[in-house]
């Protein structure tokens, strides 16, 4: 009786064993050596996956990724808040979790025209700061933040979404101020920027950073100036991050290899900083997070086999062409582990379910290795 009792418990736990791991997809191939010899890849990692306050998602990026992008931590206004305070412990946190894990950081981002405080451009009395002043402040941010994990993060999106679709660049508060309006200096603040960055970390990578390049040739064409501009200066610029944000019918694969191709004749590394794909049709398709909403993103046919099929068709479509430009490809990041905490807030924009599973999509880009061979 006691050794059919011993197996009976041992049958159990077997099986409650295998109903775990069918669960959160242990049992899969781990993305991170399927594509070892093609690309870093990673994911977007929040405050509660490195804090350990979601270790379903934890568990999901340490056995998946090897390269890890903060979501938030680092963008001024959480790092930053007040003149005289920096809250590093989140953004801390997001470091210790990726050197524990080993994973290659990257840190997002140094200068953008959201979510910065207002009283990042203005004086002690309200006014609003002279183009100088600004870039002080500015160099005072970027050598502060970037020193603190000088030697730990790999690399910086230095500057963020500094374009217009049409490829000119965007009218943000660091253009007005410290452009002043003027032609000759459209370009100093991005400039300034990665001279400050280097400066903080001669050995981080750095990089510029957009949405649309991969659907906008026009925008594709202005980060290529932005690369020129700073190499002509002499400064150093080693890649260009390529927010794919896309949707079931975007990008097509026409602008996805001219986005690859255009960029990497520049002579810098090439990486998909961003991926993700949108399950709803209408609605905005780019990235400015000011204009995503529930109602716009809201999708209740997001797990249906007939979106979950075209979901898989179009992850497998991107990353077949990823994989033919491996030589220049050098990371694919997903913005965000699963789809319960991506930025889009509904849909099913990830590889990982609202419940940790893996989805059809997972298997696709599994599958497009295999072709490869």
């Amino acid at each position: 009786m006691k050794t059919n009792k011993l197996l009976y418990v041992i049958f159990l736990s077997l099986t409650v064993l295998c109903f775990v791991e069918k669960a959160t997809g242990s049992e899969k191939s781990a993305l991170k050596d399927v594509f070892k010899d093609y690309f870093l890849i990673g994911g977007a990692f929040n405050h509660n996956l490195v804090s350990g306050e979601d270790p379903n998602a934890a568990e999901i990026a340490i056995k998946h990724f090897n390269t890890a992008t903060s979501e938030n931590d680092m963008k001024w206004s959480l790092i930053h808040p007040r003149p005289d305070q920096y809250n590093w412990e989140p953004a801390d946190h997001f470091v210790d979790f990726t050197e524990k894990n080993n994973m290659v950081p990257i840190g997002h981002c140094l200068v953008w025209h959201s979510q910065v405080p207002r009283w990042t451009f203005r004086d002690d009395s309200g006014n609003q700061l002279t183009r100088d002043a600004l870039l002080a402040r500015m160099k005072d941010h970027i050598t502060t933040v970037v020193g603190r994990y000088k030697g730990r993060v790999k690399g910086w999106d230095v500057v963020n979404e500094a374009l217009n679709d049409d490829g000119t660049l965007r009218n943000s508060r660091w253009l007005q101020i410290i452009g002043e309006g003027k032609p000759e200096q459209q370009y100093d603040y991005i400039a300034k920027a990665f001279e400050y960055a280097h400066q903080a970390d001669p050995d981080a990578e750095l990089y510029y950073n957009d949405y649309s390049l991969s659907t906008d040739k026009e925008k594709c064409d202005g980060a290529v100036e932005i690369v020129k501009y700073l190499k002509s200066k002499g400064l150093r610029i080693d890649g260009v991050g390529i927010q794919l944000h896309a949707g079931l019918d975007y990008p097509d694969k026409e602008s996805l290899e001219y986005c690859i191709n255009t960029l990497a004749a520049t002579g810098v590394k090439v990486m998909v900083t961003e991926l993700d794909i949108r399950t709803q049709r209408r609605g905005y398709r780019g990235a400015d997070i000011s204009r995503i909403n529930r109602q716009n993103t809201s999708d209740p046919n997001a797990a249906s086999a007939e979106i979950q099929k075209k979901l898989a068709d179009k992850y497998a479509e991107i990353f077949s062409i990823l994989l033919k430009h491996k030589k220049v490809i050098t990371r694919v990041t997903f913005w965000g582990v699963y789809d319960r905490t991506s930025w889009i807030r509904w849909g099913s924009p990830l590889l990982f379910d609202r419940n940790y599973k893996p989805k059809q999509a997972f298997d696709a880009v599994i599958n497009t290795v295999q072709a490869d061979m």
